[in-house]
């Protein structure tokens, strides 16, 4: 990740899912360049998140193992560079209301 002149915003999420969507909507809807959003698993583990959710949570679908153990090993840390300040309300605003958490700047 590299330090843009603008701002670095980090959330953090529960489920791999609430990620995802944020991600979807920072480059969708926002026009943030993709390369400029990271997503990591928030300890040194590799995490789908903390709370079970869509392929981690029991489906009832063949072939599926409802007794299996999804990797739930902390929440996934997203981060956008933006090189434009202006965006940080639009983009901290986006970031909660898909769920992220400890919305900060870095």
């Amino acid at each position: 990740m590299t330090k843009a002149a603008g701002a670095t915003l980090t959330a953090t999420f529960n489920t791999r899912r609430q990620a995802d969507l944020a991600l979807e909507r920072l480059v969708q809807e926002l026009g943030i360049e993709r390369a400029d959003v990271f997503l990591v698993p928030e300890g040194n583990e590799n995490s789908a998140g903390s709370d079970p959710d869509g392929a981690d949570a029991e489906s009832g679908h063949p072939g599926v193992d409802p007794a299996s153990d999804p990797a739930l090993a902390g929440g996934i840390v997203l981060s956008v560079d933006l090189s434009d300040e202006a965006n940080v309300g639009d983009v901290r605003a986006a970031l909660r209301e898909l769920g992220g958490q400890d919305v900060a700047a870095a």
